[in-house]
This record gives structure tokens, sequence and C-alpha cells, in this order.
């Protein structure tokens, strides 16, 4: 029994892996910091999470022979273990001290230590930045918008079973004015405000600057055949039209087609066509 006990034995070994030992060394990369501003971040009074922040800037912008550089807070928290949220909020506190410049997007240290704010600070960090927490709470409430109708956002009950959806306002825009536009010189305006408030009274308003540029290419048209607009303008009122309408040929080739009509008509008894024989069979 005892040999048997000896043979199911697994005899106890130490582990033997071995531990790589990591020292810092200054071929490795060292910032150039001067000792009064080191001793000047020992004095302020810092939380936890500031002077770690302080260290890190430090560490992005003299580690590299820079005085302020771009970094973001999602940089700094990758550095230092802190949320980005949080970072935001000491940050912004260690730049209301002085101890931070910031110049549009870049950042670092100040280095003029006589104009930072040593005021006592509590070494209690907030569990979360008031400007952090109102900025998630927005999100929180603004998640759904308001206007769709989901399973998630409407509860049937007796105040709202029977309310239509909210359907958003559209923003009214200021309403086109035909009498402001701007006119040719040979359209008279009272002329062009006598079609505007015809259009007005038969409850079709010229409502946009497109409607009011083709009327005028229009009556130019015309004025150009001897249309005058006035003409125009008058015929479509006293004919109840609800649009101007561009005559099809100039006015004096109409007039002298109608002149030469009328003396076609007017010398058709003078000229002679002959004397007419009637055939014997239709003699009596």
């Amino acid at each position: 029994m005892s040999s048997l006990a000896h043979k199911t034995v697994v005899p106890i070994r130490p582990d033997l892996q071995v531990v790589e030992q990591r020292v810092a060394d200054t071929d490795d990369g060292f910032m150039r910091v001067a000792n009064e501003l080191t001793d000047c971040i020992l004095k302020a009074d810092l939380t936890v999470r500031q002077l770690k922040i302080m260290l890190a800037i430090m560490r992005k912008t003299y580690g590299f022979n820079k005085s302020l550089d771009r970094i973001t807070n999602t940089q700094i928290a990758a550095m230092t273990g802190i949320h980005h949220t949080h970072v935001c909020s000491a940050k912004r506190q260690l730049i209301e001290r002085g101890l931070l410049l910031s110049n549009g997007t870049k950042i670092g240290i100040n280095k003029c230590v006589s104009g930072w704010d040593a005021k006592q600070v509590s070494q209690v960090s907030e569990p979360l930045a008031d400007a952090a927490k109102e900025t998630l709470a927005n999100l929180a409430n603004t998640h759904y918008p308001t206007q769709l109708n989901t399973k998630d956002n409407i509860q049937k009950t007796k105040d709202n079973i029977n309310k239509p959806p909210v359907v958003p306002r559209k923003s009214e825009s200021k309403a086109f004015d035909p009498l402001t536009a701007e006119l040719p010189e040979w359209l008279p305006k009272p002329v062009w405000h006598s079609w505007v408030c015809y259009r007005k009274d038969i409850k079709k308003p010229i409502k946009s600057q497109q409607t009011v540029t083709q009327a005028v290419n229009l009556l130019e048209r015309s004025l150009a055949k001897g249309y005058p607009p006035d003409e125009l303008i008058n015929q479509s009122i006293a004919n109840g039209w609800q649009g101007l309408f561009e005559p099809k040929q100039d006015k004096q080739r109409g007039a002298v087609k109608k002149s030469q009509g009328r003396a076609s008509a007017e010398n058709f008894n003078t000229k002679d066509y002959g004397e007419t024989q009637i055939p014997n069979w239709m003699e009596g």
C-alpha cells in the first residue's frame, strides 16, 4: 500500500520562470524640467487626478522638447487610466487656476508660476464632473426624437389616448411681396401694381420672384413686338384671365395684313369679270 502511494505522489517543483526586470534609463528618453517648476507642482494643492494630468501633459510636451502640443482627452486617459470625462473636468479646472495654458487646440504647462492660483482645493474628487453629468443627462433625455411615435415613447393613458401625434411646426418664412420687386424702367410701377392687386383679388397672388421674372420677360418680348405693358395687363384684367399672354405676331405686321384684306374686299366690286352668258337650255 505504501509503495502504491509513493508512485502516485507527484513531487512539487518550484516555478523557474524568468522574470524580466525593467529599469528606467535616460537612454530611452528623458524630460528637461526646471527644478522650480517641479517644486511648484509639489507645493500646489492638487487632487490625484489633477497631478496625474499635469505629469501626463509634461510628458507629452517636455518629453518631445515642446512647450505646447495637441493632446486629446483620450490620449491622457490612456496614459493615466482616468476616464476621459474626468480628464475633461480636471483639465478645465487646471486651466482656470492658471497651471495649464490653452492656445486653440494646443495645451501645455504654464511656466509663469507666479500666475498660478494656489488656493486650497478639496482632495475628495467628485464622482463625475458636473459638466459631464449634465451632458450625459441631456444625451439620455434626447435619445428618442419626440416627434416619432414608437412603442418605447408612447403610453396609452386617459390623457393621450385620443390625442393626435405631435407634428413639429415648420419655420414660417417671410412672405414674398411682389410690390417690392425691382422693375425695369420701361415698366411703370402703377401698371405693375394694378396687375399685382388684380391677382390678389382673384385669390391667385404672386408668391415668388420667379413668377415676377417670367412676367417681366413676357412683357419685354411683347414690347419688342409693339405691344406696351399696360395694353397686355389691361387686356388680361378685362377678360378675367389669370396670366399674361404674349401676342403671336408683331403689331405692325398684323395691321398691314388687315389693311391688305380690307383693300382686296373693296376692290372686288371694281374689277371687270366680263359678261355672263346664259345657256340656251336655261332660257324659257
